[in-house]
């Protein structure tokens, strides 16, 4: 057997492994360190000698050392604190009363709070969970269609994978090699665009039939200016603080994606002692919480990083690159297939698993087919919304499902998260089509 065939066995036996449910990056690391000792072996040798072992510790030190991976527990960390800081329920109920005017105006307050909260975490079971537990059953009590609340709730919780901070794009950027920041400005566009899609469209559909978002009653919405204007300053405008601060910083240039998080973390920390929800017991469950998050991206970078590099040793990774070019594709038909590949994938793996394992993959190509690779990482932070939201395996409506009533169907929830994903597509092709909507604002900041 050649040595692409044997990467080629590599490769399919690590997807018949994950299929079996053995954790992903471990599996990562025992193919790359046992097809890897293969690839380097010459006759005689002992064991330990092998150079697989070297590669395995060089990787691992990389990853410790990436100056762009540090971003990732400091966002985390001040996302978790955020969440446990008891502001969400204070920035919905301030949103829903500032637009009661509004046609479904609870259904548009909780994507505003999705988009702000989704923001300042980038977690979306957390997103999605909290919001059940808070907006899900508030558009319940009102009238609200079940499909319709659910698919808004689903939704604007995944919103957090695209719009910066995302975590998401952190990981991308360390993947292949590109600036976070510009990254992170070229996001900036697409993200707005689809929460607005996302509102619009809930208005409309509110105004066509107004049994799907009746009115909310005249006590409720009854409230005088003043305390609007007090709920907005206790709550909206703080958290809006924070997330401009850190954005600001990293877009302006006068901070580093790692620096700006730092301080985001910081403030997270000033922002939860001024609500009073600061304790050891938060700051416990945070500290927690981020280092498991930040040691399952790590493994999965170092299990990642050695599979792909004996991977591309065995020439799997050229016979893979040479399949591809030989179909004569168009870089609009390679951008296709690749996303379909993306989106089947998001089906069975986490973002994570697809980012760090099989976008590798195409990154090689992206110069033979003349593609950016922060447009092509857009795409890919935008079709990986879809897989949240898409049956059979929609993870966004199973966090939701697991905080509804018992009477709300999964079906129901499937259901109501379809039209979201087809704005989601209306996105990704009006980026194929004007590329500018995600390129024009990296190149207005970052071309001197």
């Amino acid at each position: 057997m050649s040595d692409p065939a044997v990467g080629m066995l590599m490769l399919g036996l690590f997807l018949f492994v994950i299929m079996l449910g053995f954790p992903i990056a471990f599996s990562l690391i025992a193919m790359g360190v046992g097809f890897g000792f293969y690839a380097y072996y010459t006759p005689g040798q002992v064991i330990f000698e092998n150079r697989v072992f070297t590669l395995l510790v060089q990787k691992a030190f990389e990853v410790s050392s990436s100056d762009t991976l540090v971003a990732v527990p400091l966002f985390l960390f001040m996302g978790y604190l955020v969440e446990r800081a008891s502001i969400l329920d204070r920035l919905f109920h301030s949103l829903q009363i500032s637009m009661k005017n509004v046609p479904g105006s609870l259904a548009v307050a909780t994507l505003a709070t999705c988009a702000m909260f989704a923001t300042a975490t980038g977690i979306v079971g957390a997103v999605v969970t909290l919001m059940g537990l808070l907006a899900f059953p508030a558009m319940l009590r009102a009238g609200y269609d079940v499909k319709l609340s659910a698919g808004v709730v689903c939704a604007g919780g995944c919103l957090g994978i695209l719009i910066p901070p995302s975590v998401l794009l952190i990981v991308y950027a360390a993947t292949a090699g590109v600036s976070a920041v510009k990254l992170y400005a070229a996001a900036f566009i697409p993200g707005l665009m689809l929460a607005s899609f996302y509102i619009v469209y809930v208005i409309v559909r509110a105004m066509i039939n107004p049994a799907l978002a009746p009115k909310l009653p005249r006590e409720q919405t009854d409230v005088p200016i003043g305390e609007v204007i007090r709920a907005l300053a206790t709550s909206f405008v703080p958290l809006a603080l924070l997330i401009v601060s850190v954005l600001g910083a990293i877009l302006f240039g006068l901070a580093t994606p790692s620096e700006a998080a730092a301080a985001g973390a910081f403030a997270s920390i000033l922002l939860a002692a001024g609500y009073r929800a600061l304790n050891f017991q938060m700051l416990k469950e945070s500290v927690y919480l981020t280092a498991r998050a930040s040691a399952m991206v790590c493994w999965l970078f170092i299990g990642s990083w050695t599979f792909s590099s004996v991977f591309a040793l065995l020439g799997g990774q050229k016979l893979i690159e040479d399949f591809f070019i030989g179909m004569n594709l168009s870089p609009i038909m390679f951008l296709v297939l690749t996303q379909f590949l993306i989106f089947l994938l998001g089906w069975p793996l986490e973002w994570t698993e697809i980012i760090v394992i099989f976008v590798p993959i195409f990154l090689p190509l992206l110069d033979d087919f003349h593609i950016d690779p922060i447009f092509f990482g857009i795409l890919v932070a935008l079709n990986t919304q879809t897989a949240f939201n898409t049956p059979p395996v929609a993870m966004a409506a199973f966090y939701l499902k697991g905080v509804a009533p018992p009477w709300v169907k999964l079906s129901d929830i499937f259901s109501g998260s379809l039209p979201f994903v087809a704005m989601v597509f209306m996105v990704m092709v009006l980026v194929y089509v004007f590329p500018d909507l995600a390129l024009w604002l990296p190149r207005y900041l970052y071309s001197n």
